[in-house]
């Protein structure tokens, strides 16, 4: 135990992550001259007399510094460093922007064309998975010191309140190596149990006041209500005068509200309670996605598109195509194409009966693609129309019920999916949401993840969901 306490000591002194940094830095700087380096060995039959040439070694050494500058301009080295995030999007994007440097020195200033332009390829693919790799041993070895009990920077909760609960079974959930909670603190220790939310109640201001002297904490978050501002103002004004960081935690429950983002205005914090899904560019470059991807799948899939037609047409009577009124983006009613999978005289406009298991409406025909969700790849066309995107909350028919009751009235933020273009698939639909709502929790649990998508909405998230769709298409029993 004291060995642990000692190490836990070692890891939260300041100068550590100053000097871990700096390791860090040097370790990429070296990742992104090591591939050349062995491009070099190898084009030179295993010797290194080319390599000990000074000119080459200074501009790998150049290229590295280059690399460890953009790094740092691009936020890798920034306090998230020590967070569980992979920041794979992060890396990718600063190791292309160094690279592209060195194209640069390679293609228009003549350097280093010994080496082919396939092998500098391989040297930037070979980068971007020792860093990826890097990155993944690092969150693995945090994990493990996380799990030993040690932090970069302990702190406590001032304040056994309620709203201090709130804080600390959020930090439980969301925590990281950066910050570790050791309990509360408060002077009315005689009316507090001795533990809560499963943390223990330290003690006094006294006892806290000791802590920080003995350097056993380095972080104090205040978590008193907001309207007792003399005593916050009292309390802060003591902890000012000890060498600990001060932190005025939160209202919880407004941060909910405020999706937990912070806006600058004037000058003023204020909390963001809801904001436009898709901003500045974001538009754009998710109707480019839509336009690239849904053309490439149409060219893929048109022979099946058109021998499902050909069985439709064989199967029962009626029109191939069915078309169908469904809410879209801003609550605007859109027109949705699928193949026809009912009997054209049973066809239920409005879905105001949903498909149930074995439902006598559906053809021969229809119950394969609908098993299969080939029923739904006319709606390409709708993407192409600019009406759907091929990521998205899954559109709704206007008279879709769950467990009888209406979408809209079942749950209160129904409304808000549609601040997005409805999608061929979705965040809700990889997560096995499909098919029949027989229950209000259902629709309950995928419209919460139908706005998790939205908050969380990325062109990587857009393509790991369709990565997702066809393995989640294969497995599920959900759809009939």
């Amino acid at each position: 135990m004291r060995a642990q306490s000692s190490d836990s000591l070692l890891l939260s002194k300041p100068g550590f992550v100053q000097y871990f940094i700096a390791f860090t830095r040097l370790l990429h700087g070296f990742t992104a001259v090591a591939p050349g380096l062995a491009i070099i060995w190898m084009l030179n039959g295993h010797e290194i007399t080319d390599i000990h040439d000074r000119y080459h070694f200074a501009l790998l050494m150049f290229f590295g510094l280059i690399t460890v500058l953009i790094f740092q301009t691009a936020g890798v080295y920034s306090d998230d460093l020590f967070s569980n995030r992979l920041r794979f999007r992060l890396m990718f994007f600063s190791w292309l922007a160094a690279f592209s440097v060195l194209l640069f020195m390679h293609a228009a200033l003549g350097m280093l064309t010994f080496i082919p332009s396939q092998q500098m390829m391989f040297w930037f693919a070979a980068g971007l998975v020792l860093y990826g790799a890097e990155r993944l041993l690092l969150r693995a070895v945090l994990r493990q010191l996380i799990r030993q009990g040690r932090h970069i920077q302990n702190a406590v909760i001032l304040g056994g309140t309620e709203n201090g609960e709130r804080v600390a079974e959020y930090m439980r959930r969301n925590g990281d190596i950066r910050l570790g909670i050791l309990g509360f603190i408060d002077d009315r220790i005689s009316r507090v149990n001795g533990e809560l939310a499963d943390l223990p109640v330290l003690g006094n201001f006294k006892t806290l006041e000791q802590m920080i002297r003995e350097d056993r904490v380095q972080q104090v978050l205040v978590a008193l209500p907001w309207s007792a501002e003399s005593r916050i103002g009292q309390i802060i004004g003591q902890l000012r005068k000890l060498p600990v960081s001060v932190l005025l935690a939160p209202d919880m429950l407004a941060l909910r509200h405020a999706h937990n983002r912070i806006t600058d205005v004037s000058g003023l914090p204020m909390f963001n309670a809801s904001e436009l899904p898709l901003r500045g560019w974001s538009p754009l470059i998710k109707r480019i996605e839509d336009l690239i991807l849904a053309s490439l799948a149409l060219t893929i899939v048109a022979p099946v598109m058109l021998l499902v037609a050909i069985a439709i047409k064989l199967d029962s009577p009626g029109p191939v195509l069915f078309r169908q009124k469904r809410y879209g983006y801003n609550n605007r009613l859109i027109q949705v194409y699928k193949f026809r999978s009912m009997y054209h005289q049973m066809a239920d406009a409005n879905a105001e009966r949903q498909t149930i298991r074995g439902d006598a409406r559906i053809t021969r025909v229809g119950a394969i693609i609908r098993r299969s969700s080939i029923d739904e790849l006319p709606q390409l066309f709708n993407v192409l129309l600019g009406s759907m995107s091929m990521v998205g909350p899954r559109p709704h028919a206007t008279a879709t019920k769950a467990a009888g009751v209406l979408f809209e009235d079942a749950v209160e933020a129904y409304s808000a999916r549609h601040r997005v273009k409805p999608g061929i698939t979705g965040w809700a639909q990889v997560n096995g949401y499909r098919g029949e709502t027989d229950t209000l929790e259902k629709i309950e649990r995928r419209i919460e993840l139908d706005l998790e998508y939205i908050e969380h909405w990325s062109i990587w998230f857009d393509l790991y969901i369709l990565f997702r769709t066809l393995p989640a298409l294969v497995f599920t029993k959900e759809a009939y």
